[in-house]
């Protein structure tokens, strides 16, 4: 039986320079997704690349002292070497300096023309050099381009453009009969109120004012502009011919299963690509997911700004995997995300060195310790062990629904709940008391059976995010990835499976100030040391609270005049619900004697709404208020956290009127 196909492609990347951490999540998050589908049996043609032409880069290349080809070539071998780097997984790297994709980008230019979908005109208008962009003095924002806020420029020329206005009737047809075309779904109402509405503007498709783009063959002082020219690589890589004699993968492959595109490109996925396939006669993809964007210190990397992150810089420090997680876990399916050195570290240190690692580590050393390496099921089944079954075998299919949706980070959490779950079993059961008395041995057994299965079924769910850490566990405990067909099912690794001794961890758990040594060692000899240095204490996640408590780092010690400027008091939480757009963030509304306020806490994976409301909460009340999420928090409320992330609130031993001091 033949495997269903499933194409999904990347925007390809800019050649203007080095790709940051910010466009490298974009290439992450595909190759997570094509791994989960590839597991799940799926037959997946991944495709990414660089888009090479226009003003932008001829300029650079000027500037540079070398041919745009040359300038192109040098840049390309940049990004593909780190896509390399972060393991990713894809099958087709295509340049549109590609001899073959030129080609087809002419014949796709001569059969719109000869349509009559292209025409030549000439346009007037503000020229957004960076964007690419013609502009309208209406359009502007301030005098400047709407979507990036740089400087435009008067321009004037001769140009080809493409009838747009001729297929917006069809395309807003095609949005209301494929509601799931474009996600998330605000992104398809910006685009029906902002541009289908107002009524489509002709695009230009073609530039005479420089010379590094594909020529229009039958006029040849015009190349093709942009937009013509990169979007159409998800088919010219596919081995689509203009002249009818497509190839075999795009026979089999097109339409396209999904595009992943950052959310500034929205426009141009969902109009102009759209209404090109429409004039070509062929069928529009299935899905656009603009996701949002990762951003440092809450603003848009810029090379400008000085608040740029490279991968490469990371993963010397953290390694491959641990940039992975992060990137994935801690990106909304909407709102945007935000990074920073710190935060990184924080998440490594308590998801990954604690919740997993330490989880891993500590079965196998037990297994190793109590049964010479050797787990089997003895039977010796007890309650508790109900509640980590049911869970483990729910588990894919949680997983699997929110892939569907391309809701990564929620899919991380499910995975990374169960595993908390795994250590609270470890708490629960007390293997180490077990081991005492011969006559629990089966039981101790069937224990350890139960959290090596659990980390089977964990770690093949986490190999598309994190590949090479899952191979390492798959190693130490004997095993292989566990067929995604039967991951609904508890009990499957055979008794015998022998767990292996290793001397490391999977994850090392690093001093924040080491992790600062690190960053200055690498910019030590390149005056590139103040740039985006971690020892510029960076704001903290939207998402994220207080910095976790595993093996805090005090301030140095303090008086009780210090002390006495706290204040905190007993405060009684009477509404709470969930803060749009965030998966970690509670917004409760508590009374404080005869005062209500309002307290934002990151507290949403351990607390539903319904649990917190009725509680009594121990509060900072003189804190100064801070806006997240666009809502003010007047106030903290405390929590104690444990060794693998859990977090508790923290509450009067008895009941106290609110408003109660606390000294």
């Amino acid at each position: 039986m033949s495997k269903k196909p499933y194409y999904i492609t990347t925007a390809i990347a800019y050649s203007s320079g080095k790709p940051h951490i910010g466009n490298t999540y974009e290439i992450v998050l595909t190759d997570a997704i094509a791994r989960f589908k590839r597991n799940q049996g799926y037959d997946v043609r991944f495709q990414t690349g660089t888009d090479e032409h226009g003003q932008k880069i001829e300029e650079k290349a000027k500037a540079a002292g070398k041919s745009p080809k040359q300038f192109v070539d040098g840049v390309a071998a940049q990004i593909k070497e780190i896509w390399d780097l972060m393991n990713v997984s894809y099958d087709k790297f295509i340049r549109t300096t590609d001899e073959d994709h030129e080609k087809q980008v002419q014949k796709i230019f001569k059969k719109l023309y000869e349509q009559g979908d292209i025409y030549k005109g000439s346009y007037e208008g503000m020229y957004c050099t960076p964007c690419e962009s013609f502009w309208t003095p209406s359009q502007l924002v301030d005098g400047k381009c709407p979507d990036c806020g740089r400087e435009v420029k008067p321009a004037k020329e001769e140009a080809y453009f493409f009838r747009m206005s001729k297929y917006a009737d069809r395309l807003m047809r095609y949005y209301e009969e494929h509601p799931e075309f474009i996600a998330p779904v605000s992104r398809k109402n910006e685009m029906v109120n902002n541009f289908l509405k107002p009524g489509l503007q002709d695009l230009c498709v073609s530039r005479t004012s420089f010379q590094w783009g594909i020529p229009v063959d039958f006029d040849p002082k015009h190349v093709v502009y942009v937009w013509l020219d990169a979007l159409t690589n998800y088919i010219t890589g596919l081995g689509y011919d203009a002249d009818g004699d497509s190839g075999e993968l795009f026979q089999k492959y097109w339409p396209a299963d999904v595009h992943v595109i950052g959310k500034d490109i929205i426009r141009f996925h969902t109009i102009y690509w759209p209404i090109f396939l429409m004039a070509l006669g062929l069928p529009l993809p299935k899905h656009v997911f603009g996701h949002p964007w990762l951003l440092m210190d809450g603003g848009k990397m810029s090379k400008s700004k000085g608040n740029v992150i490279y991968a490469d810089e990371l993963v010397n420090v953290f390694g491959v995997d641990a940039v992975r997680y992060f990137v994935l876990g801690d990106m909304p399916y909407e709102g945007d995300g935000n990074i920073t050195w710190e935060l990184i570290n924080d998440r490594v240190n308590s998801d990954l060195a604690n919740t997993y690692g330490n989880l891993v580590s500590r079965t196998a050393a037990m297994t190793l310790k109590y049964f010479g390496g050797e787990i089997r099921s003895a039977g010796a089944a007890e309650p508790v062990d109900g509640e980590i079954r049911a869970m483990a075998e729910g588990l894919y299919k949680r997983v699997a629904a929110a892939m569907d949706e391309f809701k990564i980070s929620d899919a991380l959490g499910e995975i990374f709940a169960f595993l908390r779950r795994c250590n609270k079993y470890i708490d629960e059961t007390a293997p180490w008391v077990l081991a005492r008395d011969e006559a629990k041995k089966d039981r101790l057994a069937t224990v350890l059976y139960n959290l090596s299965e659990s980390i089977v079924i964990a770690s093949s769910l986490l190999q598309p995010f994190m590949p090479e850490t899952a191979e390492k566990v798959f190693a130490q405990f004997g095993t292989k990835m566990r067929a995604y067909d039967k991951l609904d099912a508890f009990g499957l690794l055979e008794n015998g499976t022998t767990v292996s001794p290793t001397e490391t961890h999977l994850f090392a758990r690093q001093n924040y100030k080491d992790v600062e040594a690190k960053y200055e060692a690498m910019h030590a000899h390149t005056g590139e040391g103040k740039q985006a240095a971690p020892a510029e204490k960076a704001q903290k996640s939207k998402d994220v609270p207080a910095k976790s408590a595993h093996e805090p780092e005090y301030p140095a010690e303090i008086s009780i005049d210090d002390f006495a400027k706290v204040r905190m008091q007993i405060a009684e939480v009477i509404a709470c619900g969930k803060v749009e757009k965030s998966d970690k963030l509670l917004k409760s509304t508590v009374r404080i004697g005869e005062e209500t306020r309002t307290v934002v806490s990151g507290i949403a994976k351990f607390y539903k709404p319904e649990e917190m409301v009725g509680k009594k909460v121990v509060m900072i009340t003189n804190l100064k208020p801070a806006k997240l999420r666009g809502i003010v928090s007047e106030g903290m409320i405390l929590c104690a956290e444990d060794e693998s992330g859990n977090l508790c609130l923290l509450a009067p031993e008895k009941d106290m009127p609110s408003g109660s001091g606390i000294f």
